[in-house]
């Protein structure tokens, strides 16, 4: 029996410390290896950490909430395989891949299986037969934990899946491709297919808030301030008391963008990518920072110098189960739509499903945020600190307009609302920002000059 003492690894570039968020392995637990031990959380993302090796969980070393440093031992793990290569094998497992998931558990308690998800769907070129994968010389699958998390998800036996990585390891596409192979064989659409189910389970999910029925019962509920939650209040203060918030409204007819987007919509729909509003938003948003650079910037404090950024990194904020988050989609100027919806598609997901990495949270030059299909007529959004900007994205409502003619008629109407850091930027800039947003988003061709 071999002590192995998992020291909390380097999960992120410059990432000194984790909060420990929940222990999934209790102490005394029996897991295999690649199950998951425990979830920290650093800069805003929680990653999985799994098991180096098989064994028993015999000591966690800090508390759920309690703040490790890289370097320091965070849990004991009494395992019967070699000691030597265990130890090795510590440090190795997470930075492999820091979002790292449940190995796919023996049959014998295996987790019931997941219907395929539709938020990443396949082309119809993907699903392709399957030969018998290359294996170890011990018989076990080379695959990383996420991909046997998502191996799981989609109902897949790692078994059956040919790899396409280096000496046959599975890769997440590997693993998807499998998923729609059987799928493959009838004509007709996904959409219809998934979408019944889903309208149906949001009927009983739908439950009775649980407060007292007996007048004058009084009961309460307190959990921890940590995690997404408390990081979240700390940048939101600190954005606060900075930055002077100055907010500006404005109203675009997205009728015509309506009708692109319909057509586009279609075409995504042949290479698996759902095209929303906000790839046409994002890239609108670059254009415009470009021709007001100012509002894509920073305040270097430290060195007292405004740095003005040469490209467009979007923060895109998303509602997860965890809280807000705000991954970063790189380089926007430089992609075309139905790219951009794909990495928003690919980078939303995981976020909600909480297989985001630190990285892909950090390097934003300007912000979006877009509540508009939860509701409400507009906000004055606080900006993503250091960004001087964030632009927020509104409810779509169809409403009566005065026409140039005098004629009045039905229009597709989003309201869109922008909030900068005063002291960069002038509310005449951002009023001008904001009408070049309306122009672009009322003629989408005018993108393609």
């Amino acid at each position: 029996m071999a002590t192995i003492e998992f020291k909390l690894p380097d999960i992120g570039e410059g990432v000194h410390e984790g909060e420990i968020v929940r222990w999934i392995a209790a102490e005394g637990a029996s897991v295999a290896e690649d199950d998951p031990i425990v979830e920290v959380m650093t800069d805003k993302a929680t990653v999985e950490i799994p098991a180096p090796a098989p064994g028993v969980v015999s000591k966690h070393l800090f508390a759920e909430g309690e703040v490790a440093e890289v370097g320091k031992v965070i849990f004991v793990l009494e395992s019967a395989a070699d000691g030597g290569a265990a130890a090795k094998s510590a440090p190795a497992a997470p930075a492999d891949q820091p979002a790292a998931a449940p190995k796919a558990a023996p049959p014998a308690a295996a987790a019931p299986k997941a219907a395929p998800a539709p938020a990443a769907p396949v082309p119809a070129s993907a699903a392709v037969a399957v030969p018998v994968p290359a294996a170890r010389g011990n018989g076990k699958v080379l695959a990383a934990p996420a991909t046997r998390r998502l191996a799981r998800e989609l109902g897949v036996e790692l078994g059956g899946v040919s790899g396409s990585g280096p000496r046959g390891r599975i890769q997440p596409e590997d693993v998807r491709a499998a998923s729609q192979a059987p799928a493959a064989v009838p004509a007709a659409p996904a959409t219809p297919v998934t979408a019944v189910p889903a309208a149906t389970a949001a009927v009983p999910a739908q439950a009775l808030p649980d407060f007292p029925r007996v007048p004058g019962e009084r009961t309460e509920e307190r959990v921890a301030f940590r995690g997404v939650r408390k990081l979240t209040a700390e940048a939101m203060t600190r954005s606060k008391q900075t930055a002077a918030h100055f907010s500006l409204i404005e109203e675009i007819d997205v009728t015509e963008l309506k009708g692109v987007r319909t057509h586009a919509k279609e075409v995504g729909a042949r290479y698996g990518v759902n095209v929303t509003y906000m790839p046409y938003i994002m890239k609108a948003s670059a254009i415009a920072l470009q021709e007001f650079p100012q509002l894509n910037s920073a305040l270097d404090e430290d060195q007292q110098e405004v740095v003005t950024y040469k490209y467009v990194n979007l923060g895109i904020a998303v509602d997860t189960p965890r809280g807000l988050l705000v991954p970063v989609v790189q380089d926007v100027h430089l992609k075309g739509l139905l790219q951009l919806a794909a990495e928003l598609q690919d980078l939303g997901g995981r976020a909600r499903a909480g297989k985001i990495k630190p990285d892909e949270l950090k390097g934003s030059t300007f912000s979006i945020t877009n509540a508009g299909n939860i509701g409400g007529v507009f906000a004055t959004p606080i900006i993503n600190f250091p960004n001087v900007a964030i632009m927020g994205v509104h409810s779509m409502r169809r409403l009566p307009r005065v026409m140039p003619d005098d004629s009045i008629v039905a229009r597709d109407i989003l309201w869109m609302s922008i909030s900068i850091d005063h002291r960069l930027v002038d509310g005449a800039d951002g009023a001008r920002f904001m009408v070049r947003m309306r122009e672009l988003l009322e003629n989408p061709a005018l993108m393609l000059l």
